[in-house]
């Protein structure tokens, strides 16, 4: 029952030191097509964004890179984050790259024009720290008695409320405004090109029923079973279509799929927050992207492929299999998606479907 406050970071981190299995993919999952190689030798590129002129923005997140992709070109680094800085969240609008990075006690929006320097626009982390948005939201057990509550392992959070943590994962513009994803904070921000930050909505706690084989698994005592764990919703991607933004959560909790599929896609109305469920039941809900037509493109970190769910449905069916993919971008009826994000070394990749 780990609790993801960190977001996607101490998931991966934890199937890396644990050595958790990755789900497979259920079957019929393949593409129309075989993937294109747009990019290879990559670490862990978990977040991507595709500017007009074809240019492919990669993070390499654990590296502190981010890396520029042009047409037919070879990757190469535009900028690189100081030391024990992870760099993420990339996005394109208004001809400036935006992405965000996140070290101790310090949590930043950039943005830059291409070929150029960037600029500090926000200080996340300084926001969290005053306003905690989630400050009020419970999580963990909410209906235990005192006697039951005693007997949950002291390394799994039996309840809480929000804490003081931020970690922008994904971001998203519209209009001048940048939207974030901030996967410690289980919020979307918004940060206005002057730089100032307001919440837009506090995502909802994901309850999950604890059944006798989660409650073994992670060695909960039996008067658990049958309870709610309110997880964290753990954001970690946002796009935008008109005033809605489709955002893909995890959530937190345990990474060996030990609780179920619990990851989903939900949409924010941007003017006021409102929140509606899309699909849900995915395995790591990692990264969304939205078509044109309105289908919804799903990557699945731990069920080890794309999902796309159709415009007006709310459920998913396999895309293509994608060996830990992260993120997706639809762009010009192509899905792009990075995969092998978890390898060992520089292994990761971008594809085209």
């Amino acid at each position: 029952m780990t609790r993801t406050r960190t977001g996607v970071a101490a998931a991966v981190a934890s199937v890396i030191a644990g050595g958790l299995l990755v789900a497979p993919a259920p079957s019929g999952a393949a593409p129309a097509t075989d993937p294109t190689t747009v990019a290879r030798k990559l670490v862990s590129p978990l977040s991507m964004a595709v500017a007009r002129d074809g240019t492919a923005y990669v993070s390499q997140n654990f590296a502190g890179l981010l890396t520029a992709v042009p047409p037919g070109g070879r990757p190469e680094v535009v900028f690189a984050a100081p030391k024990k800085t992870e760099l993420g969240a990339v996005s394109v609008g208004g001809g400036l790259v935006r992405f965000a990075t996140t070290a101790k006690k310090h949590a930043a929006l950039w943005s830059m024009q291409p070929g150029g320097s960037p600029t500090e626009v926000a200080d996340l982390y300084r926001y969290e720290k005053t306003q905690n948005p989630d400050a009020d939201q419970a999580y963990g057990f909410t209906d235990l008695d005192p006697a039951c509550l005693a007997q949950v392992p002291a390394e799994v959070p039996a309840a809480y409320t929000g804490l003081v943590d931020s970690h922008p994962y994904g971001t998203a513009v519209r209009r001048g405004t940048t939207y974030v994803a901030d996967a410690a904070a289980n919020a979307i921000l918004a940060v206005s090109p002057r730089g100032k930050v307001s919440t837009v909505a506090v995502l909802p706690a994901v309850p999950v029923v604890i059944t006798a084989d989660a409650a073994t698994a992670n060695g909960l005592p039996a008067c658990t079973v049958g309870h709610a764990y309110a997880f964290e919703p753990v954001p970690t991607d946002v796009e935008v279509r008109g005033g809605w933004l489709y955002v893909s959560l995890l959530p937190g909790g345990p990474e060996d799929g030990s609780a179920g599929a619990n990851g989903m896609v939900v949409k924010v109305r941007a003017s006021s927050g409102k929140v509606r469920t899309v699909a849900s039941g995915f395995a790591g809900a990692t990264g969304v992207a939205v078509a044109r037509n309105g289908d919804v493109y799903v990557a699945q970190l731990f069920g080890g492929q794309v999902s796309r769910v159709r415009r007006g449905s709310d459920t998913a069916k396999p895309f293509a299999t994608v060996k830990m993919p992260a993120a997706v971008e639809w762009v010009d009826g192509q899905v792009l998606v990075s995969a092998n994000v978890l390898a060992d070394g520089p292994r990761g990749r971008v594809l085209a479907y």
